[in-house]
């Protein structure tokens, strides 16, 4: 269930180790959570793939760059021919172009994939963050 205001959206998603009880085009494990919480910047998606299983085909974007940093487990990532090992603390940039696919090692593979169109970040966090007054109850 989604939860927005003006300024927010709060999506509640559940464990992680829930991911499975989702399902995008037939595969298992993956949640979007664009449409929910009315991202206008980015897609971002929950994903958790099983000891063993891979990612069953190869895709590239036609505009969409992807980062995917790795929460849990362990696996291999593949981009245009070359794999390499990823793991928790991982975080890999693939290129709209590159052919990317990725497998699960031993253990279940716990990650975070955004993607975002590429060359349209116009300002950092330091360009573009600002404190304002007030607190908050911690504060």
């Amino acid at each position: 269930m989604t939860e927005q205001s003006k300024h927010y959206a709060v999506e509640e998603v559940g464990p992680f180790a829930s991911l499975m009880e989702h399902e995008f085009r037939g595969v298992k494990g993956k949640y979007f959570l664009g449409k929910n919480l009315g991202l206008t910047g980015c897609e971002v998606s929950l994903n958790r793939l099983q000891a063993g299983k891979g990612m069953p085909f190869l895709h590239a974007h036609r505009k969409n760059e992807e980062l995917y940093i790795f929460l849990s487990g362990n696996g291999t990532f593949c981009v245009d021919g070359e794999e390499f090992p990823v793991r928790e603390g991982s975080v890999v940039r693939v290129a709209p172009e590159g052919a990317r696919s990725w497998t699960a090692g031993t253990e279940d593979l716990y990650f975070i994939c955004i993607q975002a169109e590429v060359g349209t970040l116009s300002g950092a966090t330091l360009e573009d963050g600002f404190r304002l007054e007030g607190k908050a109850s911690w504060m």
